[in-house]
């Protein structure tokens, strides 16, 4: 029996910046209005020419060269995102070539902002299986692309980014004592997509779109259904928030994660928070948040890890990691 364990992390981020100041010059807003209801105080932009899959390949460079895993060993590339370089191919087969690597397979995963959790998921099913022993999951994202910068209540929100695991097969006895991927928990209700959602697409306007987004509902939604996944888990696993060594959300909204933190009763010491200098990079955050905490020194090896996200669709999903 073989678990999916994270060998290394990477990310990156674009080196423009745009602080709260600079939006308050062209929309209604302020610094101190933006920070009390979201905790972000600046977002990375991607330059024009920039793609998703540019900064998905140096993220995914950083983390073989942490794993000490060369690219040929690859047997699988999975890419988080919804700001793809292209409606077709995927993104995860431009940052293939990017490596030079011509074996094995590669593709997208569209979940918004969970598709890290979505994606990591399914790399771990890959390497249960047998069906891969080393591989990439990466969550990317130029959302600047995707929002209406004339738009406060979103323009404010989103930055660019991209971050990346390589995981491979490590031998388990099936306990949670075992290191990797202890446990994946995936939900989704397409009722719920009207809230937060892109007015376009190929077969439906032949365009993009932009970002609209009902701030409330999904306030609400992601505290119930980001707090009833975190329980799952615990329960399942027979778990309470002291066992967790590092909670690392989804860093959509700082308010969203102490909410959560005060319900599941985590202490602020054992959450990662990058938000407020990244704003919400979709699929990027978790991964960006890991590769903080990993390089910083606060994850350290055999400690028990917690991710959890919301996006559109609704889609949600928390995972158990023993780094």
């Amino acid at each position: 029996m073989y678990r999916a364990q994270i060998l290394g992390t990477g990310s990156y981020l674009p080196k423009d910046v745009v602080t709260n100041q600079d939006l308050e010059k062209t929309l209604d807003t302020s610094h101190d209005w933006i920070v009390q209801r979201t905790g972000i105080h600046q977002r990375h932009i991607a330059a024009p020419e920039e793609k998703t899959s540019d900064m998905g390949t140096i993220a995914a460079l950083q983390a073989l060269e942490m794993a000490g895993i060369s690219v040929d060993q690859l047997d699988f590339i999975i890419c988080a995102t919804t700001t793809p370089d292209r409606t077709f191919p995927a993104t995860a087969v431009k940052i293939q070539a990017n490596l030079g690597l011509k074996k094995g397979f590669a593709f997208d995963l569209q979940a918004v902002c969970s598709g890290f959790v979505y994606a990591l998921s399914i790399a771990n099913n890959f390497i249960q299986q047998g069906q891969g022993r080393y591989g990439l999951v990466i969550g990317a994202e130029k959302m600047s692309s995707i929002v209406d910068w004339s738009d406060r209540s979103t323009a404010v929100l989103f930055g660019d980014g991209a971050g990346a695991v390589v995981v491979g097969a490590a031998p388990s006895e099936g306990s949670d004592k075992d290191r990797g991927v202890l446990g994946t928990y995936l939900h989704s209700d397409g009722s719920l997509e009207d809230i937060l959602y892109t007015d376009g697409g190929p077969s439906s306007s032949e365009d993009v779109g932009k970002i609209k987004m009902n701030g409330r509902e999904v306030y609400k939604h992601a505290i119930l259904k980001m707090g009833a996944a975190l329980e799952e888990v615990l329960e399942k696993h027979h778990l309470t928030s002291e066992d967790i060594d590092w909670f690392v959300p989804h860093q959509a909204n700082e308010r969203i994660i102490d909410a959560l933190a005060d319900r599941l009763k985590f202490p602020q010491e054992k959450i990662i928070k990058t938000g407020a200098l990244q704003a919400n990079t979709s699929a990027a955050t978790i991964p960006l948040a890991l590769d903080a905490g990993v390089r910083d020194g606060r994850i350290k090896p055999g400690q028990l890890i917690l991710i959890d996200a919301l996006g559109a669709g609704l889609a949600w999903g928390a995972a158990l990691i023993r780094w």
